[in-house]
């Protein structure tokens, strides 16, 4: 498996690992309500709110960075830069997550920023084939 697919699948399970946080703070208010959890979701606050906002945020991300990831695969544009910006992706990813608990909107906004690059690169990697793999 190529890097840029480890990190779809580390991506993937970055999704449900966003979703842990929400669960504590959905036990922490009252118990986990498995009933009708989404609307416990929705009257979540502070710490509960951010980490369910980072959570579908996880949920958001993840088509684009696919789509980039198997658009360069389909295309045949392999090399360096475009293992890199997978990784550069997913540790974005990770340092989004800190930011949203930890309440740091300038500087999670800043790595959002980043992650997007990342997926628009990855998916315009077909046109710019020479400067990701030397024209393969």
């Amino acid at each position: 498996m190529t890097i840029p697919f480890w990190c779809l699948f580390i991506a993937a399970v970055l999704i449900y690992v966003a979703k842990l946080p929400v669960a504590k703070a959905m036990q922490a208010d009252g118990g986990y309500d498995n009933h009708h959890p989404r609307a416990q979701q929705a009257r979540l606050t502070g710490y509960g709110a951010r980490a369910y906002a980072a959570h579908m945020n996880s949920i958001e991300i993840f088509p684009l960075f696919a789509a980039g990831v198997l658009m360069a695969h389909s295309a045949h544009v392999v090399g360096y830069l475009v293992d890199v910006l997978a990784i550069v992706f997913v540790v974005s990813r990770v340092i989004y997550l800190v930011c949203y608990l930890r309440d740091l909107h300038w500087q999670r906004s800043s790595v959002w920023m980043l992650g997007m690059l990342c997926c628009l690169l990855l998916m315009l990697s077909p046109a710019l084939r020479a400067l990701f793999a030397g024209g393969v």
